[in-house]
């Protein structure tokens, strides 16, 4: 099986060698790119799952980078580099699309965590999937957990994030129930909710807004002082070629 192929994009060299060194020991094929050039031309000539990403370049912006690379490649994750109080790109990068995002300075090691959770999440640890989920369907929709597939009642493919489609499979495997941020939080990034961090809010509204959910919540219901919960009636079916 081949390593989860990342690649690392920072203007800093020192972070750059730093981060390339210790991601290799810890088992990921490592890329680096000091700009938005060498970034784009390295995910051009290679499959890259991962791509832990710096705001501030010098020949362009990353949260610029994040909505180009989601819009044409959205199998691609990325996990945002930024500043301690950059709470606006944060925001921003996570409204874009990024999976994660990590506060500089920071631990490698917490880093490199992040990454396996994420690519965990999205798929790249199949030997982890079930053999066949199945399909789930609610209100004439159909997701394929296998594929991270998500059909509208009109044929058309919704297409998800990795952490839109996550927080989505969250939910349809707990229909009814109530969660908290707190819930949320732990299920979908593997660690606790500080009061300021907006991460679940940002997905959930980015969710709702895919599945035209903003400002009915028919799906997707915010309960007062309690968290989310999903209405609908989700159905579970065998899986097979559509």
């Amino acid at each position: 099986m081949s390593l989860p192929h990342i690649l690392v994009v920072d203007d800093d060299p020192e972070i750059l060698r730093l981060l390339g060194k210790y991601l290799e020991g810890q088992g990921f094929r490592c890329s680096l790119a000091a700009n938005r050039r060498a970034c784009e031309e390295k995910i051009a000539d290679s499959r890259v799952a991962l791509v832990v990403l710096d705001v501030m370049l010098p020949d362009g912006s990353g949260l610029d980078i994040c909505r180009d690379l989601k819009e044409r490649r959205p199998e691609i994750a990325i996990i945002l580099l930024t500043a301690l109080k950059e709470d606006v790109d944060r925001i921003i990068g996570l409204e874009l699309g990024a999976d994660d995002y990590l506060g500089k300075p920071f631990n490698p090691r917490e880093l490199a965590a992040r990454i396996r959770a994420v690519l965990r999440r999205s798929g790249e640890s199949a030997s982890e999937r079930p053999a066949d989920p199945g399909l789930y369907t609610f209100e004439a929709f159909t997701v394929d957990p296998e594929r991270r597939l998500v059909g509208a009642p009109d044929g058309e493919e919704i297409e998800l994030t990795g952490a839109e489609f996550d927080l989505l499979m969250i939910f349809l495997e707990r229909p009814g129930r109530v969660l908290s941020r707190d819930i949320l939080m732990d299920l979908l990034h593997g660690r606790t909710a500080d009061p300021f961090d907006r991460s679940v809010d940002v997905t959930m509204s980015r969710l709702r807004r895919k599945f035209n959910d903003n400002g009915v919540f028919r799906l997707f219901k915010t309960v007062r002082n309690g968290g989310y919960q999903f209405a609908a009636r989700v159905e579970r079916r065998a899986g097979g070629p559509s």
